[in-house]
């Protein structure tokens, strides 16, 4: 064969922020010959697709961007979803990315193709697309998880998933319940609960809620963000610090400093008691696991809302549900006018990371080879036997560091692979399996400090948990991670040049 045997020398998978931020990179680097497919009708990711009443982003927004692209027109520290899907749309346009943006197409399948080196891509279109490198920028809260309830299809009211929130239903004086305690649920609750007839919350397991230090942003604040130098930076660095503590540290050094958690606990208990008068809901909605097991709460009006005469916390369990609403453990009979599932998303589970099968060399499935080797992949990005595949958001990649900060790093290291195998003129990049076995290695051995392999999570039903009962975080802090994004030993990677009758450029 000779000539053009690729349509693209990148696919970008996902037009989320982990998807725009490595465009946004690789243009930088002259890597700009690339196609960002995006399944939804828009930008944005999560922000796109989840647009329930109140959603709001539960780290400050000054560090929820970019670092090379803040805003000062931010509405308050804790941006509006919308705000943030606005944010999005400007990062395409300030970047010239939607001129290489599909939208409103999925990839069906994906398979390398062995003698060419090049990613042979099905879109849900019926079209086949073509690229050297594959880069899946899917994340991991993206495909909404039904519950698995008894006579969850005979309901004959109305229902929806917390993430594709149906507008057109008015909840005014209805009565509403609501499965699942997780984060969308501390803010629809409380935004929801002054004009419902009723709203009954079905807790499975409580979550820690932490006080917000929530504050409008308006003229003067807004004045002082745009025109005052240096103020920015300084709030985006306290807020990165704040995540590193809250998150980073509090779950992947518990062994080393198990007082962070208890601090958080004590704040957790306070808010509790100041915030919950009756004893009874108060206990039902005091966790028995540590802080951080799962995801943390913030908020300073979800738990008020059990304060309220409208609405009801039920903890005894689910039943099944009904064709007129649920019935509980205990026996009690719930009747509802509509029912919000808000349990979440699919994690580590089959068809989510990606959502589409990826056959990589010799036809290896990549999800086989996860269900048989464990979840794994070298720095969270390549996963052997798999050549040009690279992950933005694969096992042992993420740390719980605020999302932007591990974007940037997770870009960092795939444009310095890509920029590397330019130079050599390679058209196949595998990680080595000893190298990927030895990092892999390395977080088994770094778990022990991890709070989640410790009996303080115990009970808290953790979704951190994928199937081999493992949790793919990666154990390190934020400076390690942004550090090895550039400094990685290429001789890790296996990378060679097809043979000259199969090497072409882009048509």
């Amino acid at each position: 064969m000779t000539g053009q045997i690729f349509d693209h020398e990148v696919v970008i998978v996902g037009a989320g922020f982990s998807g725009i931020g490595v465009a946004i990179k690789l243009d930088e680097a002259g890597i700009n010959d690339f196609l960002i497919v995006e399944s939804a009708s828009g930008a944005g990711g999560a922000w796109h697709s989840n647009t329930y009443p109140g959603v709001v982003v539960d780290v400050p927004s000054f560090a929820y961007s970019f670092s090379f692209e803040q805003s000062s027109e931010w509405s308050g520290v804790y941006a509006k979803g919308a705000e943030l899907k606005a944010y999005a749309e400007h990062c395409l346009d300030k970047y010239n990315l939607r001129s290489r943006l599909v939208l409103n197409t999925a990839i069906t399948t994906a398979e390398f193709d062995d003698e060419l080196h090049i990613w042979r891509l099905t879109l849900s279109t019926g079209r086949e697309v073509t690229s050297r490198f594959l880069i899946t920028a899917t994340g991991a809260l993206t495909q909404p998880k039904t519950p698995d309830i008894p006579g969850a299809d005979d309901f004959r009211g109305v229902t929806m998933h917390s993430a594709r929130w149906n507008h057109d239903v008015d909840l005014a004086g209805k009565r509403v319940g609501i499965i699942g305690t997780g984060a969308s649920t501390v803010t629809i609750a409380p935004t929801i609960a002054p004009t419902v007839e009723h709203l009954t919350v079905f807790q499975r397991t409580p979550i820690w809620i932490m006080p917000k230090p929530e504050a409008k942003l308006d003229g003067p604040q807004r004045t002082v963000l745009r025109h005052v130098p240096g103020v920015l930076p300084a709030l985006r660095a306290a807020s990165n610090v704040l995540g590193e503590v809250s998150y980073t540290l509090t779950t992947n050094y518990y062994r080393q400093l198990p007082i962070v958690p208890k601090v958080y606990e004590r704040i957790g208990r306070l808010q509790l008691l100041h915030q919950v008068r009756d004893k009874q809901t108060r206990k039902a909605l005091t966790p028995k696991y540590a802080v951080g097991c799962k995801r943390v709460g913030f908020s300073n009006d979800y738990l008020p809302t059990f304060n309220r005469p409208n609405v009801t916390l039920e903890a005894s369990g689910i039943e099944r549900i009904t064709p007129t609403g649920i019935r509980a453990k205990d026996g009690t009979e719930h009747h509802f006018d509509v029912l919000i599932f808000a349990t979440g998303f699919k994690t580590f589970e089959s068809g989510n990371m990606p959502p589409f099968p990826v056959l990589g060399a010799g036809g290896a499935d990549l999800e086989a080879f996860w269900d048989e080797h464990r979840y794994q992949a070298y720095y969270g990005v390549s996963v052997p036997g798999f050549p040009n595949l690279l992950l933005m958001n694969g096992p042992y990649a993420y740390n719980l560091t605020v999302y932007f900060q591990f974007i940037e790093s997770q870009a960092r290291y795939i444009v310095r692979l890509l920029g590397t195998a330019r130079r050599i003129k390679a058209t196949f990049v595998d990680v080595k399996r000893e190298a990927n076995d030895r990092y892999f290695a390395s977080m088994l051995a770094r778990r022990r400090n991890q709070i989640y392999f410790s009996d303080s999570c115990n009970g808290s039903n953790s979704y951190f948990f994928d199937q081999h009962g493992d949790v793919p975080i990666r154990a390190a802090l934020t400076p390690e991670v942004h550090w090895t994004s550039g400094h990685f030993n290429l001789k890790d990677y296996d990378m060679h040049t097809a043979p000259k009758s199969a090497v072409g450029v882009n048509r």
